[in-house]
């Protein structure tokens, strides 16, 4: 017997609880800067966060789709174990509760050592229309959809939003807001009938999430992610009050969002006292690649755009020196 059928045979003793097709499209992503993990999606069930995994500090798995939690509960360990995205779904596919692993919907990603992994599957048995999108930092699943737009809309929206993972997980949901974008929903007037948004620290842990907001049941014609925005809106407002608490009273170089760089993004700095302001970019092997900013600059705090469209894929740094200020933070380039 392989370490994956014991593992299955334990949870698969820990009781089947099965669910009717679920129409369902969500989303899981990582900031390879921050470490933050994250989630969100909607679906016409009534609270679609039992689809969902995060694991922070490490990675995000979904299981959706005739889902079961036999399956989702194994998945769970071999995540908790630190087992690779594809051998997860190696093994779920493998070891399916019911043997029926072509109704079945992963998204799978994770953060080790430094490198993204991520990878989904669709069943060919999953309900009509169905299909997935496998980025470099992101995976975007969905079944029972009114069609393609919708996940090529959510992809587009969240590499098109700038700011943090929370705020590029929140537009992705916007793209799919389209009435009967899960069909089931389509009498609802509404896009789905639940819907949510997630976002872990690396020292988070499962029970105390930094962000985990959720729309379940909503009535009709009352879309859930117009309702999740709000809440989202709001949950923002207190955190925007608390970090400005915690600005310092000097110079200083932000940690820049988004993150990777998707191919185009603000940095922000800020300065005390008047100064000749230097920011160029550097490629891991510390040869000068881009000059932002090399001008006097008054006290203040400012944003540049960094225009990444002509640099490969790769580790960057950015530099900026203020007088006697000097910092460096890293960057990550997808494309």
């Amino acid at each position: 017997m392989n370490k994956f059928t014991f593992l299955f045979i334990i949870i698969f003793f820990s009781g089947i609880n099965y669910l009717s097709a679920q129409d369902t499209f969500s989303i899981v992503a990582i900031d390879t800067v921050t470490g933050e993990v994250g989630s969100a999606g909607a679906s016409c069930y009534s609270d679609c966060t039992i689809l969902t995994d995060i694991h922070p500090g490490w990675g995000v798995i979904h299981t959706q789709a005739y889902w079961l939690a036999a399956n989702q509960n194994y998945g769970r360990l071999l995540m908790n174990k630190h087992y690779s995205p594809g051998q997860i779904l190696d093994s779920l596919i493998n070891h399916d509760a019911e043997n029926t692993p072509t109704r079945r919907q992963y998204g799978i990603i994770d953060f080790a050592g430094g490198i993204i992994r991520d990878t989904a599957y669709t069943g060919v048995n999953c309900d009509n229309y169905k299909n997935h999108i496998i980025g470099p930092n992101y995976t975007i699943q969905g079944n029972i959809l009114l069609g393609q737009q919708i996940l090529d809309s959510m992809k587009a929206r969240f590499l098109r939003q700038t700011g943090s993972l929370a705020n590029k997980l929140m537009a992705a949901l916007q793209g799919a807001k389209v009435i009967g974008a899960d069909t089931r929903c389509a009498s609802h007037g509404t896009s789905s009938l639940s819907a949510f948004i997630r976002v872990a620290k690396p020292w988070d842990t499962t029970g105390t999430l930094f962000l985990n907001l959720k729309v379940i049941n909503a009535p009709v014609n009352r879309d859930p992610i117009d309702s999740l925005q709000v809440l989202y809106n709001n949950w923002l407002i207190t955190n925007i009050r608390n970090f400005e608490s915690e600005v310092p009273k000097n110079a200083m170089l932000y940690q820049n969002f988004p993150n990777p760089f998707n191919p185009n993004t603000n940095i922000k700095f800020s300065l005390i006292n008047n100064a000749f302001v230097t920011l160029k970019v550097y490629n891991s092997l510390g040869k000068e690649v881009s000059v932002i900013v090399n001008e006097i600059l008054k006290s203040g705090t400012y944003e540049v755009t960094f225009y990444a469209d002509n640099l490969p894929s790769g580790v960057y740094y950015y530099r900026l020196n203020a007088g006697e200020f000097k910092d460096t933070k890293r960057m990550v380039i997808l494309k």
